[in-house]
């Protein structure tokens, strides 16, 4: 009895540290157009965050949680996928749209809330009509606290000379 008692003193210690620890992570975006030249050939219309290009990664550590803040700017709606995020009980966030969520409209805003249960280097992108092969994506790295010698992040992308909805009609 002393034994499951002190076992379960241990754990509530345990997991009242860890809640001391997390911290919340509040990032917010204004998704949007902007003009580009990928490739060296010529400029085109794709999204971006913030008007930066590329959209910087998001940082967060194991345990914290993470408020997206996301404003569409854009003409057509949008919503956002945390790719490789587990979403046990929270399929909600899930961002996949219409399929867990109907798009963020233009003009409005959502907020997507994700807890950071896994560590490692993850994707956040556009989830609604392709966007992210228009630029909308980025890595969303979750640090925890073990050691190493360094880290380099490679982020690759495919990228086309015409939007998705010209490629989308030339192909159709």
């Amino acid at each position: 009895m002393c034994i499951t008692f002190l076992k379960l003193v241990c754990f509530a210690f345990v997991l009242i540290l860890q809640c001391a620890w997390a911290a919340r992570v509040d990032v917010h975006w204004n998704v949007t157009y902007i003009d580009t030249d990928r490739t060296g050939v010529s400029q085109r219309r794709s999204i971006t965050v913030n008007n930066a290009y590329p959209i910087p990664p998001v940082h967060a550590n194991l345990g914290d949680t993470l408020y997206l803040h996301v404003y569409n700017s854009l003409d057509r709606p949008t919503s956002i996928h945390a790719h490789g995020l587990l979403q046990n009980g929270t399929n909600y966030m899930d961002g996949a749209g219409m399929v867990t969520q109907c798009g963020i409209p233009p003009g409005e805003s959502f907020t997507y809330e994700y807890h950071m249960h896994q560590a490692g280097t993850f994707w956040l992108h556009g989830h609604y009509d392709h966007q992210n092969s228009d630029g909308l994506r980025t890595p969303l790295i979750v640090h925890d606290d073990r050691k190493y010698d360094g880290e380099l992040l490679f982020f690759l992308e495919d990228w086309y000379k015409e939007p998705f909805h010209e490629r989308l009609r030339i192909t159709s």
